[in-house]
């Protein structure tokens, strides 16, 4: 079975964008943090319509492939896109849940649920994220869009790594815990 991981950068105070949706505060040079050995294990993409549009307004379609293989971009919205979108996107408007429980059991790489929030809570909630990559950035936004949701109930998760840069950006990397 396919796993699926939230790879996602949060501000130290919890907030994947400022108030606007923008990301400028995320650095963007020097560093990859790990995002191209991340990017190697994937194959497909879960994203929220806010994120697509938020990648889409950030410059050209970063997922649409690689030398050896093709992403699949799946992005959930409950309306049609208003742009053509690339040809690797694919909108979805069925219930999260049930798609990526199917979608798991298909062949392919690792499956990254890129965010946001709205997209990830119910797929945290019903037990579908195997793994949690978290790069925290050192920056405090004091308002935003949070990376957490209201979760129904606590989980542990288990520390598989933890790796730090120069600038204070910190990977925590998690395994979450399997729901019976």
């Amino acid at each position: 079975m396919r796993k699926v991981v939230l790879y996602i950068a949060t501000s130290l105070d919890g907030y994947i964008a400022s108030p606007d949706g923008s990301v400028e505060w995320l650095p963007t040079a020097g560093q990859d943090y790990g995002y191209a050995e991340f990017l190697a294990s994937a194959d497909t993409t879960l994203l929220g319509r806010a994120t697509y549009e938020q990648v889409l307004d950030s410059g050209p379609w970063p997922y649409s492939g690689f030398t050896n293989y093709v992403f699949t971009n799946y992005v959930f919205s409950r309306k049609p896109p208003v742009l053509t979108p690339h040809a690797s996107v694919q909108f979805v408007s069925d219930e999260p849940v049930a798609f990526v429980q199917a979608l798991r059991q298909q062949p392919g790489r690792t499956i990254w649920l890129i965010g946001g929030s709205t997209l990830a809570s119910p797929l945290l909630t019903a037990g579908l994220v195997d793994e949690l990559m978290l790069l925290v950035v050192p920056r405090v936004l004091g308002s935003g869009i949070p990376l957490w949701r209201h979760q129904a109930q606590p989980q542990t998760l288990q520390m598989l790594r933890t790796q730090t840069w120069p600038d204070g950006t910190v990977l925590l990397h998690y395994q979450l815990p399997k729901k019976e």
